[in-house]
C-alpha cells in the first residue's frame, strides 16, 4: 500500500513537473532556466559537437549546425511525452493495472488517444482523461508555438538580408562607411541606423520568450544575425568617434 501511495506521487510529480516545463517554454514571456529543455539541448550537442568539430570546411559546419536546433527543439517535445507517459504509467500501476507492461500500455493509449487499452473503474477513467487532455494539449501548443517562433525567426533575418547591401556579406562597418560614402550617404547614416534600434528590441523580446531562437541559424552560411548585430554596432561607434560629421546627423 505505502509502495502504491508512493509510485502514485512519483507519477503526478513528473506529470505535474512536465507540464510546467511547456508551460515556461510554449507559454511563459520571459527567459526561464527550465531543466527539461536544457537536458534536451545538452543531449543533441552530445551528437552535434563531435560531428562538427569532424568537419573541416566552415559550410559543412554550418549546415550541420542548421538541424541543431530543430531537432533540440524536437527532443524537447518528444521527452515531455516520455515523461507524461512514464508519470502516469506509475500512476496507473498504483491503481493496479498490473502488470507493468499493461500500465505502459494503457498510458500510451491514453496519451495519443487511441483508445485500444480500456479500464473500468471512474478513477481510472478520470486519469485516461486527464492524460489524453495534457497529451491533446501540449500537441496544441506546439503547433501554436512552431509558427510564432518562426515569425519572429522572419522578423529578424529580414533586416540581416537588407543590411548585405549596405554592409557586404559579412556585414562590416567598415564596408557600410565606405558604401555610404561613395553613394553621398553618410550625412544620412542615422536615418540607416535608426531602424535598427526597433530590431535590438524586437530580437530581445522574441529571443527572451522563444529561447531556442538563439539557436536558429541564418539561411545563408555567410549570414548571421550575431554578425550583423556586431556591424551595426561598430558602425554607431565610429560614427560618433571616428567619422567628422556634425554631432546632430549621429545616431
Amino acid at each position: 500500500m505505502i509502495i502504491n501511495i508512493f509510485l502514485f506521487l512519483a507519477g503526478a510529480v513528473i506529470v505535474l513537473a512536465t507540464f510546467a516545463s511547456a508551460l515556461q517554454t510554449l507559454i511563459l514571456p520571459r527567459g526561464s532556466r527550465d531543466l527539461v529543455t536544457h537536458f534536451a539541448f545538452r543531449a543533441s550537442w552530445l551528437v552535434f559537437g563531435p560531428l562538427m568539430r569532424m568537419t573541416k570546411t566552415y559550410e559543412r559546419r554550418d549546415r550541420i549546425m542548421a538541424l541543431y536546433a530543430p531537432v533540440s527543439v524536437m527532443l524537447v517535445v518528444v521527452t515531455w511525452l516520455i515523461l507524461v507517459l512514464l508519470g502516469y504509467m506509475l500512476m496507473f500501476y498504483a491503481m493496479g493495472v498490473e502488470p507493468l507492461s499493461a500500465a505502459f500500455r494503457l498510458s500510451g493509449s491514453s496519451l495519443l488517444t487511441l483508445g485500444f487499452a480500456t479500464v473500468d473503474t471512474v478513477w481510472l477513467h478520470v486519469l485516461v482523461f486527464s492524460e489524453a487532455a495534457i497529451g491533446l494539449g501540449l500537441v496544441a501548443l506546439l503547433i501554436a508555438y512552431l509558427p510564432t517562433m518562426y515569425n519572429a525567426f522572419s522578423k529578424r533575418e529580414e533586416a540581416v538580408n537588407l543590411l548585405e547591401v549596405r554592409a557586404g556579406s559579412p556585414p562590416t562597418a567598415v564596408e557600410w562607411l565606405l558604401r555610404s560614402q561613395r553613394n553621398d550617404m553618410l550625412g544620412r547614416m542615422s536615418h540607416s541606423l535608426e531602424p535598427w534600434e526597433h530590431w535590438f528590441a524586437e530580437v530581445e523580446e522574441s529571443h527572451t520568450s522563444f529561447l531556442p531562437l538563439v539557436f536558429f541559424r541564418s539561411p545563408q552560411a555567410d549570414r548571421s544575425w550575431i554578425t550583423a548585430a556586431g556591424a551595426v554596432l561598430d558602425t554607431a561607434a565610429m560614427m560618433m568617434t571616428v567619422v567628422d560629421f556634425p554631432y546632430d546627423d549621429m545616431p
